[in-house]
């Protein structure tokens, strides 16, 4: 779950709905400087779908132990050291729910979210936060992603839909970091990120060099991108959420009761050159 807090309560976004934002912004990426996903289809869907092993989870949201929604929020921009409200061992269980389920259909996709799902947990996860005694289950863990990695890149490289350059480290590489770089910009859009920031890596130009995007916030929900990576100056981009009233919750029972009887909105996200 995302979280906004406003003045009376919280919008709520499932990851889900977050994970189908960065897609929309993916499939909308490319113009005259950056390049467009290639290969398109696996590319879309591993972004779409990264977040897909926390479907169940979202649809009976928990509190952390301050009575708030357990959710990233906009003070976790930029590091992640949400395990202290969250059990570690149920935490990487949904992180590879999500990557068993994409697997099965495209490796090409799969690789992505393994290879993003590595990175956060190495290079921006806040290992202080776990428990010593658990630190060997989250290792175990990474070591099992890098053998999943090896295994779909050799599917990959087998597979004749793909060209040499599709399926070799580079375009692979740079694919994942597209899937960072949308996955942070829709975490900024659904937060309402109101800070400096940059799309996390260098991404891919069509004359094959690289450019780091930066982030401005002109309004709510208004963000301003240097250089810009789409081709229409300004888009305008919806996703659903659901307003729960209330601060402080007694229990996970009434947050999900009110979660439950919440109506779906639509708010809006506008990215501008």
């Amino acid at each position: 779950m995302l979280r906004l807090e406003t003045d009376t309560g919280y919008w709520l976004v499932t990851h889900v709905d977050h994970a189908n934002l960065a897609g929309d912004f993916a499939a909308r990426w490319g113009n005259g400087l950056f390049r467009s996903p290639e290969p398109r289809a696996p590319v879309l869907k591993g972004i779409s779908r990264h977040d897909d092993g926390w479907r169940e989870r979202d649809a009976q949201p928990q509190i952390t132990r301050q009575g708030k929604p357990s959710a990233f929020s906009v003070e976790l921009v930029g590091k992640y050291s949400a395990f202290e409200e969250i059990d570690l061992a149920d935490y990487l269980a949904v992180r590879d729910r999500a990557l068993l389920l994409i697997a099965e259909e495209d490796p090409y996709a799969a690789v992505l979210v393994s290879m993003h799902t590595y990175n956060l947990l190495t290079q921006r996860a806040d290992r202080s936060t776990i428990a010593s005694a658990q630190l060997p289950l989250l290792d175990d863990f990474l070591v099992q992603q890098k053998a999943l990695q090896k295994s779909l890149r050799d599917k990959i490289a087998l597979d004749t839909c793909f060209t040499s350059e599709q399926s070799g480290d580079t375009v692979i590489r740079d694919n994942f970091r597209l899937l960072q770089a949308t996955d942070n910009l829709s975490l900024l859009a659904c937060v309402d990120y109101r800070q400096p920031a940059t799309l996390l890596h260098p991404l891919a130009l069509n004359d094959g060099g690289y450019r780091t995007v930066t982030v401005e916030s002109i309004g709510e929900r208004k963000f301003r991108l240097d250089p810009y990576p789409f081709a229409e100056p300004s888009l305008v981009f919806s996703f659903p959420a659901r307003l729960v009233e209330g601060k402080v919750f007694d229990g996970n029972a009434e947050l999900q009761q009110k979660f439950a009887a919440a109506p779906v909105s639509q708010l809006t996200a506008t990215i501008s050159a």
